[in-house]
């Protein structure tokens, strides 16, 4: 009996020791501190807050244009927010460029979180991109686009594979790490693979096998940006060049 009793106690003792590990959600703290921070700083476009379905409202910035090819959503990547460095050269550089744009703030952890915590937000990180593409389309938006970095990319992929294909009508991945696209099988629309020629060692091991899965999605293709590095530094308005070529010629 004494036995049954220290195995359940232990076993008690383990779940909640183990629980962070896996039971992670958003630091919306830390979102509001980068919101507090950021808005009075805006140059290009607007501040809004959308709500997702458990009714925490989060930040975007949303950039109109008077004659929009499409909307498109820009995601950034682990841990930083929608008007961050690469973001926000490509948000304001597709906005100036015939695009409206919708950069919205992806759940965060706290700043020391690894990247392997982050998968568990990727439920959360759909909710925010499902109501991405409800403001866009209440904007009246017809085409809907995704520019997407790093984490970012990969919460898009959870986002994509799990029931919202058709929502998307392209997708720019850039730096993103995983060696597959997971809804390459019901995903149509075109997409765009694009990495720095100094990547991440995990996003250039696995180049071929990402080109290998959308190879046969019509209007899809692979960019290695000569120099540069996984966040473009330095290469941002490079960046934006192909990611606004590639959408000209997939949204016509």
């Amino acid at each position: 009996m004494m036995r049954r009793i220290a195995h359940k106690y232990l076993f008690l003792f383990l779940f909640l020791w183990g629980a962070p590990a896996w039971a992670q959600s958003p630091d919306y703290a830390r979102e509001k501190r980068w919101a507090d921070e950021i808005t009075p700083a805006i140059l290009v476009g607007d501040a809004v807050y959308l709500a997702q379905e458990s009714g925490h409202k989060f930040l975007a910035i949303y950039a109109a244009n008077v004659k929009p090819r499409a909307g498109v959503i820009v995601v950034h990547g682990m841990g930083v927010h929608p008007d961050w460095n690469l973001i926000n050269a490509l948000r304001s550089d597709l906005s100036e460029q015939g695009y409206a744009t919708l950069s919205v703030q992806m759940p965060v952890l706290a700043a020391d979180a690894k990247g392997e915590s982050y998968p568990a937000l990727f439920p959360d990180a759909a909710q925010r991109l499902q109501a991405a593409v409800k403001f866009l389309r209440d904007k009246g938006h017809r085409k809907i686009a995704i520019a997407a970095h790093s984490m970012g990319a990969r919460m898009v992929n959870h986002f994509i594979a799990n029931g919202n294909a058709g929502d998307i009508d392209a997708w720019a991945a850039v730096g993103i790490s995983t060696g597959v696209y997971l809804q390459a099988e019901t995903f149509k629309a075109p997409v765009l693979d694009i990495y720095g020629e100094k990547d991440f060692p995990a996003v250039l091991a696995n180049a071929v096998k990402r080109a290998d899965a959308i190879k046969r999605l019509r209007g899809s293709g692979q960019i290695s940006v000569a120099g540069a590095d996984h966040y473009f530094n330095g290469a941002e308005k490079e960046l934006s060049r192909h990611v606004k070529r590639w959408l000209d010629n997939v949204t016509r």
